[in-house]
């Protein structure tokens, strides 16, 4: 069996959106970090989809077009 990493990383969302996962937390009766790591696994799939930085032509601008 694989052992779990326990190191801590502090992780900064939108106050709106960490609310929202703090009330799914608690309606599952799960912790934060749990919740987090499902949505991950659920979603990095369509998340490397997404072009890297690099790939992206004028490479200076982020996912809003704003160059930076």
């Amino acid at each position: 069996m694989a052992t779990s990493d326990k190191r801590k990383q502090s992780l900064y969302f939108p106050e709106e959106m960490l609310l929202e996962i703090k009330a799914e937390a608690q309606r599952q009766d799960r912790s934060l970090s749990w919740i987090v790591q499902k949505a991950w696994k659920l979603a990095r799939t369509e998340i490397a989809k997404y072009p890297s930085v690099n790939d992206i032509a004028g490479g200076d601008e982020d996912e809003r077009g704003r160059t930076e």
